[in-house]
């Protein structure tokens, strides 16, 4: 079920990060908002979170959601289209094989697949292609995924697709109100069947949220905090039917990451 969760998966924040997009990033205020994250994790969703250690080798470690795509009882590791960030795959097949997913690694070096650019709806998976996900990348998820509608969505600006859309539930579309934005939201109506609700913020990385169903009625969804986008947080604060949970990422977004780029989602009984 769209939203269901036991596990998340996180890496510490590495001291190298300060050095990143020339020097400005704020690196204790990277690690608070990591560490309120966390425990969002823990305390409002109630999931089990497995922490890697930061590695000073991998200043971007942090966004270790680009690097897993987690679908069913299958997970494939990404190729990032940096070269730089590859390594930041390293340890995760096996963590998911103890998991007891069926692991899949890119081995085609023409392919390159980011999971910011990866949304799983729940009953179909749209793929968007940017700089970072290329057609070759696209085949092959499509591949691993079989059992679902695979669609592409070209991206005509330096954007993940999930940079300005989300899930905010099983049939709900957070979308952003830009123009690209709503050429991709065109886009993916037109390759599909299934009717989707949307819900539109004026902000663009304000449309990027975690939505979690925390047992049997409550839905749960992680948005930008309004200290970031004020406009945006009061579209949320009109869903009433959800738990709101605000959460910042400041510094995380200066890299061009998103809340959903902090952590691989993971629903498994097993525990390790």
């Amino acid at each position: 079920m769209t939203g269901r969760y036991t596990h998340a998966v996180v890496r510490g924040v590495p001291c190298s990060l300060a050095q990143e997009v020339d020097g400005k990033i704020d690196l204790a205020r990277a690690q608070r908002e990591s560490g309120v994250f966390c425990g969002i994790l823990r305390q409002k969703l109630g999931l089990q979170v497995m922490e890697l250690p930061p590695n000073e080798d991998l200043p971007r470690g942090q966004l270790i959601g680009d690097m897993a795509v987690v679908i069913a009882d299958t997970a494939r590791i990404t190729r990032p289209w940096c070269p730089a960030r590859r390594k930041e795959t390293e340890g995760l097949h096996k963590l998911l094989e103890e998991l007891k997913f069926r692991v899949c690694e890119v081995t085609d070096e023409e392919a390159t697949i980011d999971a910011s650019d990866i949304l799983f709806t729940g009953t179909e998976i749209f793929v968007g292609l940017t700089p970072w996900t290329n057609m070759r990348g696209a085949e092959i998820l499509a591949n691993t995924y079989q059992d679902y509608a695979v669609s592409t969505v070209k991206i005509s600006e330096d954007y993940h697709l999930k940079s300005f859309c989300s899930m905010g539930g099983p049939d709900t579309l957070i979308i952003g109100s830009s123009d690209t934005a709503r050429k991709a939201l065109k886009t993916m109506e037109q390759l599909t069947d299934h009717h989707y609700e949307t819900v539109t913020v004026p902000d663009d990385a304000a449309a990027n949220c975690i939505y979690a169903r925390v047992g049997p009625k409550t839905n749960v969804l992680i948005h930008r905090s309004a200290e970031e986008f004020p406009n945006s947080a009061q579209v949320f604060q009109k869903l009433t039917d959800y738990t709101l949970v605000p959460a910042s990422c400041t510094e995380v977004a200066k890299l061009g990451g998103c809340l959903t780029a902090c952590t691989i989602f993971i629903n498994n009984k097993v525990e390790i």
